[in-house]
């Protein structure tokens, strides 16, 4: 098979042609009034991280609408919560700070995608306003925002993402089955499905 490479920004342009002037414009370096008000009604986030060699990472943060804390305008803060403690992530930021973010509101099109550098902290004042269900975090990313834009709707009216008449859940088996068919695990199948059943649920803060 024949590949055909494209090797420099001019061939890129060549495929792709100039940007639009309105998408070369777009780009703030402060949170704008908007901007605060769909932070305010995003409940998730995707976190692009990468270390100091250059591999990479993207790792989804949820939490109840309007869980990230506005420091001021150019400072956001992510809370962390009980997860895996993997922290791929965290120990990327920690070699390189850049992290790309994307915040999300259900049903709608567009997104907000921010740019800046991250510092973990494990403790600030601010934390107290981050508690969901008596959790307090026991750490947040913190970004000073470098770049921050609306992204367009089009990758989302294509994928058709949020028309419930689209979507098929069970096209791959449940959790546990896909946990016991890819990874090395001790638990039986059954003990997989009682653990990511009900309790997991209730296990989400603590």
């Amino acid at each position: 098979m024949s590949w055909t490479e494209i090797g420099s920004e001019a061939e890129l342009r060549e495929v792709l042609g100039e940007v639009m002037p309105r998408a070369a414009t777009k780009e703030r370096v402060r949170l704008h009034e908007r901007d605060r008000e769909w932070l305010a009604a995003s409940p998730f986030c995707l976190i692009a991280t990468s270390d100091d060699a250059g591999n990479c990472d993207v790792s989804p943060k949820g939490d109840p609408a309007g869980f990230v804390h506005v420091i001021d305008d150019a400072t956001i803060a992510i809370p962390d919560r009980p997860g895996n403690r993997r922290a791929d992530g965290f120990r990327n930021i920690l070699k390189n700070p850049h992290v790309g973010l994307i915040f999300l509101i259900p049903g709608r099109h567009e997104t907000l995608r921010v740019n800046g550098r991250a510092r973990l902290i494990r403790e600030a004042p601010f934390f107290d306003e981050m508690i969901v269900k008596g959790h307090r975090p026991h750490l947040a990313l913190v970004v000073e925002i470098e770049q921050i834009f609306f992204h367009c709707q089009k990758s989302f009216l294509r994928s058709a993402l949020w028309k419930p008449d689209t979507w098929n859940p069970g096209v791959l088996p449940a959790h546990a089955k896909l946990v016991k068919d890819v990874q090395v695990v001790e638990e039986t199948l059954e003990q997989l499905e009682e653990y990511y059943g009900d309790a997991y649920t209730k296990r989400l803060y603590g």
